[in-house]
Protein backbone atom coordinates (compact mmCIF):
# COMPACT_ATOMS: atom_id res chain seq x y z
CA UNK A 1 0.00 0.00 0.00
CA UNK A 2 2.66 2.62 0.51
CA UNK A 3 4.57 1.87 -2.56
CA UNK A 4 1.14 2.36 -3.99
CA UNK A 5 0.74 5.69 -2.46
CA UNK A 6 4.10 6.65 -3.73
CA UNK A 7 3.45 6.11 -7.05
CA UNK A 8 0.35 8.03 -7.21
CA UNK A 9 1.76 10.58 -5.93
CA UNK A 10 4.81 10.95 -7.73
CA UNK A 11 5.65 13.69 -10.15
CA UNK A 12 8.20 14.80 -13.08
CA UNK A 13 11.24 15.48 -10.94
CA UNK A 14 10.72 11.93 -9.11
CA UNK A 15 9.07 12.28 -5.89
CA UNK A 16 6.07 11.19 -3.84
CA UNK A 17 4.29 13.54 -1.31
CA UNK A 18 1.73 11.37 0.73
CA UNK A 19 0.76 13.35 3.90
CA UNK A 20 2.95 16.10 3.66
CA UNK A 21 6.33 14.12 3.89
CA UNK A 22 8.34 14.62 0.50
CA UNK A 23 10.27 11.24 -0.16
CA UNK A 24 12.66 10.37 -3.09
CA UNK A 25 11.05 7.61 -5.24
CA UNK A 26 13.42 4.74 -5.68
CA UNK A 27 14.35 5.01 -9.53
CA UNK A 28 14.29 2.28 -11.76
CA UNK A 29 17.02 1.24 -14.49
CA UNK A 30 16.65 -0.45 -17.78
CA UNK A 31 19.76 -1.49 -19.89
CA UNK A 32 18.53 -1.78 -23.83
CA UNK A 33 21.01 -4.16 -25.29
CA UNK A 34 22.94 -6.93 -23.84
CA UNK A 35 26.33 -7.35 -25.98
CA UNK A 36 29.97 -7.28 -24.69
CA UNK A 37 29.40 -3.69 -23.53
CA UNK A 38 26.10 -3.66 -22.62
CA UNK A 39 26.60 -6.55 -20.17
CA UNK A 40 29.00 -4.80 -18.26
CA UNK A 41 27.36 -1.65 -18.16
CA UNK A 42 24.38 -3.29 -16.32
CA UNK A 43 27.05 -5.47 -13.99
CA UNK A 44 28.29 -2.02 -12.93
CA UNK A 45 24.99 -0.49 -12.35
CA UNK A 46 23.56 -3.10 -10.59
CA UNK A 47 26.06 -3.13 -8.08
CA UNK A 48 25.60 0.20 -7.57
CA UNK A 49 21.81 0.38 -7.59
CA UNK A 50 21.87 -2.67 -4.41
CA UNK A 51 24.43 0.03 -2.64
CA UNK A 52 22.07 3.60 -3.44
CA UNK A 53 19.11 3.90 -1.62
CA UNK A 54 17.60 5.95 -4.37
CA UNK A 55 17.51 3.18 -6.82
CA UNK A 56 15.67 0.14 -6.91
CA UNK A 57 17.52 -3.17 -6.80
CA UNK A 58 16.18 -4.82 -9.64
CA UNK A 59 18.13 -3.70 -13.26
CA UNK A 60 16.63 -4.95 -16.32
CA UNK A 61 18.43 -5.49 -19.05
CA UNK A 62 17.11 -5.96 -22.71
CA UNK A 63 17.91 -9.20 -24.58
CA UNK A 64 17.69 -9.61 -28.30
CA UNK A 65 16.89 -13.49 -28.16
CA UNK A 66 19.15 -15.88 -29.44
CA UNK A 67 19.15 -19.85 -29.35
CA UNK A 68 22.42 -21.36 -27.93
CA UNK A 69 23.93 -24.13 -29.26
CA UNK A 70 23.00 -26.27 -26.76
CA UNK A 71 19.53 -25.20 -27.43
CA UNK A 72 19.24 -23.10 -24.22
CA UNK A 73 17.46 -19.30 -25.11
CA UNK A 74 19.98 -17.08 -24.23
CA UNK A 75 17.72 -15.05 -21.89
CA UNK A 76 16.60 -17.61 -20.01
CA UNK A 77 20.52 -18.99 -19.37
CA UNK A 78 21.39 -15.34 -17.92
CA UNK A 79 18.53 -15.71 -15.68
CA UNK A 80 19.33 -19.27 -14.51
CA UNK A 81 23.09 -18.53 -14.33
CA UNK A 82 23.69 -15.01 -13.88
CA UNK A 83 25.87 -15.31 -16.97
CA UNK A 84 26.06 -14.06 -20.55
CA UNK A 85 27.66 -17.42 -21.85
CA UNK A 86 27.94 -15.38 -25.79
CA UNK A 87 28.83 -12.09 -24.94
CA UNK A 88 30.82 -12.23 -21.79
CA UNK A 89 31.46 -15.45 -20.73
CA UNK A 90 33.17 -16.61 -17.22
CA UNK A 91 31.66 -12.86 -15.76
CA UNK A 92 28.91 -12.89 -12.57
CA UNK A 93 26.53 -9.78 -13.78
CA UNK A 94 25.01 -9.87 -10.15
CA UNK A 95 22.23 -11.13 -9.02
CA UNK A 96 20.02 -8.08 -8.90
CA UNK A 97 20.34 -7.97 -13.38
CA UNK A 98 16.69 -9.62 -14.96
CA UNK A 99 17.17 -10.30 -18.33
CA UNK A 100 14.38 -9.83 -20.68
CA UNK A 101 13.80 -10.60 -24.10
CA UNK A 102 10.52 -8.23 -24.16
CA UNK A 103 11.61 -4.59 -25.21
CA UNK A 104 8.30 -3.22 -23.97
CA UNK A 105 8.39 -4.81 -21.13
CA UNK A 106 11.47 -4.13 -19.91
CA UNK A 107 11.61 -0.63 -20.11
CA UNK A 108 7.75 -0.25 -18.37
CA UNK A 109 8.35 2.04 -15.38
CA UNK A 110 11.95 2.80 -15.93
CA UNK A 111 13.11 6.24 -14.94
CA UNK A 112 16.41 5.46 -16.48
CA UNK A 113 17.14 4.25 -19.83
CA UNK A 114 20.93 3.00 -20.73
CA UNK A 115 21.15 2.59 -24.37
CA UNK A 116 24.39 0.03 -25.51
CA UNK A 117 23.56 -1.51 -28.71
CA UNK A 118 24.97 -1.27 -32.60
CA UNK A 119 24.14 2.52 -33.83
CA UNK A 120 22.27 1.00 -36.82
CA UNK A 121 19.31 -0.43 -34.36
CA UNK A 122 18.95 2.27 -32.55
CA UNK A 123 16.17 4.24 -34.74
CA UNK A 124 14.03 0.92 -34.97
CA UNK A 125 14.36 0.38 -31.46
CA UNK A 126 13.82 3.68 -30.60
CA UNK A 127 10.31 3.49 -33.51
CA UNK A 128 9.42 0.50 -31.03
CA UNK A 129 9.57 2.66 -27.85
CA UNK A 130 7.31 5.45 -28.65
CA UNK A 131 4.53 5.94 -26.34
CA UNK A 132 5.89 3.25 -24.45
CA UNK A 133 8.12 4.91 -21.44
CA UNK A 134 7.39 7.06 -18.82
CA UNK A 135 7.05 10.62 -20.02
CA UNK A 136 9.96 12.01 -17.36
CA UNK A 137 12.43 9.27 -18.12
CA UNK A 138 16.31 10.34 -18.71
CA UNK A 139 18.05 8.34 -21.77
CA UNK A 140 21.78 7.67 -21.54
CA UNK A 141 23.71 6.29 -24.68
CA UNK A 142 26.92 4.07 -24.89
CA UNK A 143 26.91 3.85 -28.48
CA UNK A 144 29.36 4.58 -30.97
CA UNK A 145 28.17 6.06 -34.16
CA UNK A 146 25.74 8.10 -35.88
CA UNK A 147 23.11 8.17 -38.64
CA UNK A 148 23.71 10.37 -41.88
CA UNK A 149 20.86 12.70 -42.63
CA UNK A 150 20.34 14.87 -45.94
CA UNK A 151 20.94 17.86 -43.78
CA UNK A 152 24.23 16.25 -41.93
CA UNK A 153 25.06 13.88 -39.34
CA UNK A 154 22.81 13.05 -36.80
CA UNK A 155 24.13 12.01 -33.88
CA UNK A 156 22.91 8.79 -31.40
CA UNK A 157 22.06 10.95 -28.93
CA UNK A 158 19.64 13.34 -30.64
CA UNK A 159 17.79 10.59 -32.30
CA UNK A 160 16.94 9.32 -28.85
CA UNK A 161 15.72 12.53 -27.98
CA UNK A 162 14.01 13.54 -30.83
CA UNK A 163 12.45 10.29 -31.27
CA UNK A 164 10.72 10.21 -27.90
CA UNK A 165 10.68 13.33 -26.32
CA UNK A 166 13.58 12.63 -23.69
CA UNK A 167 17.31 14.33 -22.56
CA UNK A 168 19.50 12.21 -23.24
CA UNK A 169 23.13 12.51 -22.06
CA UNK A 170 26.22 9.80 -23.47
CA UNK A 171 28.92 7.99 -21.63
CA UNK A 172 32.50 7.68 -23.85
CA UNK A 173 36.02 6.78 -23.07
CA UNK A 174 38.96 4.65 -22.78
CA UNK A 175 36.37 1.14 -22.19
CA UNK A 176 37.17 -2.06 -23.51
CA UNK A 177 34.41 -3.83 -22.29
CA UNK A 178 36.25 -7.38 -21.12
CA UNK A 179 38.62 -4.99 -18.92
CA UNK A 180 36.25 -3.26 -17.19
CA UNK A 181 34.88 -6.53 -16.56
CA UNK A 182 37.41 -8.00 -14.20
CA UNK A 183 37.57 -4.67 -12.65
CA UNK A 184 40.44 -3.14 -13.67
CA UNK A 185 40.84 0.94 -13.30
CA UNK A 186 40.03 3.12 -16.31
CA UNK A 187 38.24 6.15 -17.06
CA UNK A 188 34.78 7.34 -18.88
CA UNK A 189 33.28 11.09 -19.33
CA UNK A 190 29.52 11.90 -19.06
CA UNK A 191 28.71 14.61 -21.92
CA UNK A 192 25.62 17.02 -20.66
CA UNK A 193 23.93 19.93 -22.34
CA UNK A 194 23.86 21.84 -19.18
CA UNK A 195 21.89 19.73 -17.01
CA UNK A 196 24.37 19.22 -14.13
CA UNK A 197 22.24 17.64 -11.77
CA UNK A 198 21.12 14.78 -14.37
CA UNK A 199 24.40 14.23 -15.50
CA UNK A 200 25.43 14.27 -11.67
CA UNK A 201 22.96 10.94 -11.56
CA UNK A 202 24.22 9.08 -14.17
CA UNK A 203 28.28 10.13 -13.19
CA UNK A 204 26.68 8.37 -9.54
CA UNK A 205 25.60 5.47 -10.89
CA UNK A 206 28.12 4.57 -13.33
CA UNK A 207 30.99 5.03 -10.56
CA UNK A 208 33.06 3.11 -9.02
CA UNK A 209 36.10 2.31 -7.41
CA UNK A 210 37.76 1.07 -10.85
CA UNK A 211 35.50 3.13 -12.60
CA UNK A 212 36.22 6.62 -11.99
CA UNK A 213 33.67 8.92 -14.30
CA UNK A 214 34.02 12.90 -14.86
CA UNK A 215 31.24 14.92 -16.50
CA UNK A 216 31.31 17.89 -19.09
CA UNK A 217 29.12 20.14 -21.07
CA UNK A 218 29.56 18.86 -24.27
CA UNK A 219 27.36 16.01 -25.83
CA UNK A 220 28.15 16.33 -29.71
CA UNK A 221 32.18 16.30 -28.44
CA UNK A 222 32.48 13.42 -26.32
CA UNK A 223 29.74 11.18 -28.79
CA UNK A 224 31.88 12.39 -31.82
CA UNK A 225 35.05 11.58 -30.18
CA UNK A 226 33.60 7.74 -29.23
CA UNK A 227 32.14 7.41 -32.77
CA UNK A 228 35.19 8.76 -35.02
CA UNK A 229 37.73 7.06 -33.03
CA UNK A 230 36.90 3.49 -34.40
CA UNK A 231 37.56 4.69 -38.06
CA UNK A 232 41.16 5.77 -37.19
CA UNK A 233 41.06 2.60 -35.01
CA UNK A 234 41.07 1.16 -38.25
CA UNK A 235 43.63 2.64 -39.91
CA UNK A 236 45.85 1.61 -36.97
CA UNK A 237 44.63 -2.06 -37.05
CA UNK A 238 46.05 -1.89 -40.79
CA UNK A 239 49.00 -0.57 -40.16
CA UNK A 240 49.83 -3.30 -37.30
CA UNK A 241 48.31 -6.06 -40.09
CA UNK A 242 51.19 -4.87 -42.37
CA UNK A 243 53.47 -5.06 -39.62
CA UNK A 244 54.68 -1.11 -40.38
CA UNK A 245 55.78 -0.56 -36.71
CA UNK A 246 55.02 1.81 -34.15
CA UNK A 247 56.31 5.35 -35.22
CA UNK A 248 54.01 4.25 -38.35
CA UNK A 249 50.94 3.45 -35.71
CA UNK A 250 51.60 7.02 -33.88
CA UNK A 251 51.21 8.95 -36.38
CA UNK A 252 48.16 7.42 -38.31
CA UNK A 253 46.91 7.95 -34.39
CA UNK A 254 47.83 11.52 -34.50
CA UNK A 255 46.76 12.43 -37.59
CA UNK A 256 43.54 10.95 -36.63
CA UNK A 257 43.04 12.72 -33.36
CA UNK A 258 43.59 15.89 -35.88
CA UNK A 259 40.84 14.83 -38.41
CA UNK A 260 38.60 14.46 -35.37
CA UNK A 261 38.70 17.28 -33.71
CA UNK A 262 38.45 19.42 -37.08
CA UNK A 263 34.90 17.61 -38.04
CA UNK A 264 33.91 17.47 -34.86
CA UNK A 265 34.14 21.29 -34.78
CA UNK A 266 33.12 22.20 -38.29
CA UNK A 267 29.87 19.96 -37.76
CA UNK A 268 29.12 21.35 -34.14
CA UNK A 269 30.46 24.71 -33.42
CA UNK A 270 29.67 24.38 -29.80
CA UNK A 271 32.34 21.34 -29.64
CA UNK A 272 35.28 22.02 -27.05
CA UNK A 273 39.06 21.43 -28.26
CA UNK A 274 39.47 20.34 -23.92
CA UNK A 275 37.10 17.71 -24.79
CA UNK A 276 39.66 15.99 -26.48
CA UNK A 277 41.77 15.40 -23.68
CA UNK A 278 38.91 14.00 -21.65
CA UNK A 279 38.91 10.39 -21.57
CA UNK A 280 36.04 10.19 -24.42
CA UNK A 281 38.98 12.02 -26.75
CA UNK A 282 43.33 11.11 -26.46
CA UNK A 283 42.48 7.85 -24.09
CA UNK A 284 39.86 6.27 -25.85
CA UNK A 285 41.27 6.57 -29.14
CA UNK A 286 44.62 4.98 -27.22
CA UNK A 287 42.74 2.15 -26.12
CA UNK A 288 41.05 1.12 -29.37
CA UNK A 289 43.96 1.51 -31.51
CA UNK A 290 45.88 -1.01 -29.49
CA UNK A 291 43.33 -3.01 -28.24
CA UNK A 292 39.74 -3.02 -29.26
CA UNK A 293 38.12 -5.11 -31.43
CA UNK A 294 38.09 -2.63 -35.32
CA UNK A 295 42.12 -2.48 -34.82
CA UNK A 296 41.97 -6.25 -34.50
CA UNK A 297 39.81 -7.09 -37.62
CA UNK A 298 41.57 -4.64 -39.78
CA UNK A 299 44.72 -6.39 -39.19
CA UNK A 300 43.51 -9.46 -40.05
CA UNK A 301 41.95 -7.88 -43.02
CA UNK A 302 45.21 -6.28 -43.88
CA UNK A 303 47.03 -9.44 -43.37
CA UNK A 304 44.98 -11.39 -45.92
CA UNK A 305 45.44 -8.67 -48.57
CA UNK A 306 42.02 -7.37 -48.38
CA UNK A 307 41.00 -10.61 -49.93
CA UNK A 308 38.54 -11.47 -47.28
CA UNK A 309 35.81 -8.39 -46.22
CA UNK A 310 35.39 -6.93 -43.40
CA UNK A 311 32.00 -8.92 -42.98
CA UNK A 312 33.59 -12.03 -43.15
CA UNK A 313 36.17 -11.38 -40.80
CA UNK A 314 33.63 -9.99 -38.42
CA UNK A 315 31.31 -12.48 -37.73
CA UNK A 316 34.63 -15.01 -37.62
CA UNK A 317 36.07 -13.00 -35.06
CA UNK A 318 33.60 -11.50 -32.86
CA UNK A 319 31.44 -13.99 -31.98
CA UNK A 320 28.42 -11.93 -32.53
CA UNK A 321 29.36 -8.33 -31.76
CA UNK A 322 29.63 -5.98 -34.06
CA UNK A 323 31.93 -3.57 -35.73
CA UNK A 324 31.35 0.02 -36.12
CA UNK A 325 34.00 1.61 -37.59
CA UNK A 326 33.38 0.07 -41.09
CA UNK A 327 30.02 1.34 -41.17
CA UNK A 328 31.16 4.97 -39.58
CA UNK A 329 33.81 5.12 -42.05
CA UNK A 330 30.49 5.08 -44.50
CA UNK A 331 28.62 7.44 -42.49
CA UNK A 332 31.90 10.16 -42.54
CA UNK A 333 32.45 9.51 -46.03
CA UNK A 334 29.05 10.58 -46.61
CA UNK A 335 29.18 13.55 -44.87
CA UNK A 336 32.34 14.88 -46.39
CA UNK A 337 31.10 13.84 -49.83
CA UNK A 338 27.88 15.89 -49.41
CA UNK A 339 30.36 18.74 -48.60
CA UNK A 340 33.43 18.25 -50.95
CA UNK A 341 35.62 17.63 -48.48
CA UNK A 342 37.23 14.04 -49.00
CA UNK A 343 40.40 15.87 -49.88
CA UNK A 344 40.47 17.67 -46.60
CA UNK A 345 40.07 14.57 -44.70
CA UNK A 346 42.20 12.05 -45.84
CA UNK A 347 42.84 9.99 -43.41
CA UNK A 348 38.59 9.03 -43.53
CA UNK A 349 38.54 9.08 -46.95
CA UNK A 350 41.19 6.61 -47.42
CA UNK A 351 39.63 4.26 -44.66
CA UNK A 352 36.58 4.00 -46.67
CA UNK A 353 37.74 3.46 -49.44
CA UNK A 354 40.19 0.32 -48.22
CA UNK A 355 37.14 -1.10 -46.63
CA UNK A 356 34.71 -0.87 -49.69
CA UNK A 357 37.79 -2.54 -51.89
CA UNK A 358 38.58 0.54 -54.03
CA UNK A 359 41.96 0.75 -52.41
CA UNK A 360 45.02 -1.81 -51.06
CA UNK A 361 45.45 -1.70 -47.20
CA UNK A 362 48.82 -0.27 -48.23
CA UNK A 363 47.31 3.34 -49.43
CA UNK A 364 46.70 3.83 -45.22
CA UNK A 365 50.24 5.68 -45.51
CA UNK A 366 49.92 6.72 -49.07
CA UNK A 367 47.27 9.64 -48.12
CA UNK A 368 50.25 11.60 -45.97
CA UNK A 369 51.89 13.31 -48.83
CA UNK A 370 48.89 15.05 -49.56
CA UNK A 371 47.53 16.10 -45.87
CA UNK A 372 46.11 19.72 -45.41
CA UNK A 373 46.85 22.39 -42.78
CA UNK A 374 44.39 22.54 -39.87
CA UNK A 375 44.00 25.82 -37.91
CA UNK A 376 41.52 27.17 -35.36
CA UNK A 377 40.33 30.84 -36.25
CA UNK A 378 37.73 32.36 -32.95
CA UNK A 379 36.83 28.63 -32.02
CA UNK A 380 36.08 26.86 -35.14
CA UNK A 381 38.15 24.15 -36.82
CA UNK A 382 38.78 26.42 -40.44
CA UNK A 383 40.63 24.33 -43.14
CA UNK A 384 42.90 25.96 -45.71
Amino acid sequence: MARETERQGETAGGAADSGGTVEARRRRVTVIGSGNWGSVAAKIIATNAAALPSYHDEVKMWVYEETLPTGDKLTSYINRTNENVKYLPGIKLGPNVVADPDLEHAVKDADLLVFVTPHQFVESICRRLVGKIRRDAEALSLIKGMEVKKDGPCMISNLISEMLGINCCVLMGANIANEIAVEKFCEATVGHKGDKEMAQRWVQLFSTPYFLVSAVQDVEGVELCGTLKNVVAIAAGLADGLEMGNNTKAAIMRIGLREMRAFSKLMFSTVKDTTFFESCGVADLITTCLGGRNRRVAEAFAKCGGKRSFDELEAELLRGQKLQGVSTAREVYEVLGHRGWQELFPLFTTVHEICVGRLPPSAIVEYSEHTPNFALVEGSAQLY
